[in-house]
């Protein structure tokens, strides 16, 4: 289908988010990692797209996304930015990428920023990674944060189950949100952590906060698209929910040629020149 399916087709900045939040409107954000995804999910309305380190688990079919580097980063999100034409764009930092120190947190970010041409990078952390964000934030770079579940620090939590349950955590939690609005994110990301505090926080703060699995009282929403779609098999969080069975079409699109061609049926005389 050309064209875009919404009537506001001006390109959405992280101005453009902090407006959302102020006039009570949802953001919608979904993750993609390639040209042709990223194009369908622009023209059909989305607000913002993030290239997540997920496409380790995703794309490459690695159990967490550690694995992750700059460079590979780079590469899908060049591929991302240019299919894209409405949506703010908002690339991961990686692993390794920004926890060694401001000096490398800088450098990074400059890289994927000119590198790739996206529109801002994301950052999975609180108060400990306070200084790098700042520094990043004042070479005029838009910042993402990231709270709750942060999956490049599983290998400390040793689970992938619900983040700051418990008031000591949800109290350093429900800071370092107000920390990282303060120092000048545009917004937070708030990943598995309950619904009563994600409300708490996005009404505390004066950015937006995008939630997966924090509940709807978040000022937007984000989903991994492999799974919202059905791609994958064997995820299923309570959060999650399936718009599509792609994995369903595909496997029997695909069946469906094997046996054509096996039969001789494909291409026949008008496929043929």
């Amino acid at each position: 289908m050309a064209g875009y399916l919404i009537s506001d087709t001006r390109k959405v900045t992280t101005h453009r988010f902090i407006e959302m939040k102020q006039k009570g409107e949802k953001i919608s954000m979904l993750t993609s990692y390639d040209f042709t995804t990223a194009g369908i999910v622009d023209r059909a309305g989305i607000d913002g797209i993030l290239i997540g380190d997920s496409a380790s688990n995703v794309m490459v079919g690695n159990a967490t996304t550690l694995p992750m580097t700059v460079d590979q980063m780079i590469y899908h999100a060049r591929s991302v930015v240019n299919a894209v034409k409405r949506a703010l764009v908002v690339c991961d930092m990686p692993f390794g990428s920004y926890q060694t120190g401001v000096h490398d947190g800088v450098a990074n970010a400059i890289r994927i920023m000119k590198e790739s041409g996206c529109d801002a990078v994301k950052m999975e952390g609180g108060v400990e990674i306070l200084d790098t964000v700042k520094a990043i934030l004042d070479a005029g770079i838009p910042v993402m944060a990231h709270l709750g579940l942060t999956p490049q620090s599983i290998n400390k939590f040793g689970t992938y189950a619900v983040r700051a349950k418990e008031e000591k955590e949800a109290a350093k939690l429900f800071s370092d949100a107000q920390a990282l609005s303060e120092a000048g994110c545009f917004a937070v990301t708030l990943e598995k952590v309950p619904a009563s505090l994600a409300e708490q926080v996005t009404r505390e703060i004066s950015v937006p906060t995008i939630g997966i699995g924090a509940g709807n009282r978040c000022d937007g929403q984000i989903l991994v698209i492999a799974d919202m779609l059905g791609m994958t098999q064997g995820f299923s969080p309570r959060f999650l929910r399936r718009y599509a069975d792609l994995n369903a079409v595909m496997t029997d699109a695909v069946g469906q040629y094997v046996t054509d061609v096996k039969s001789g049926d494909f291409p026949n005389e008008q496929e043929s020149y």
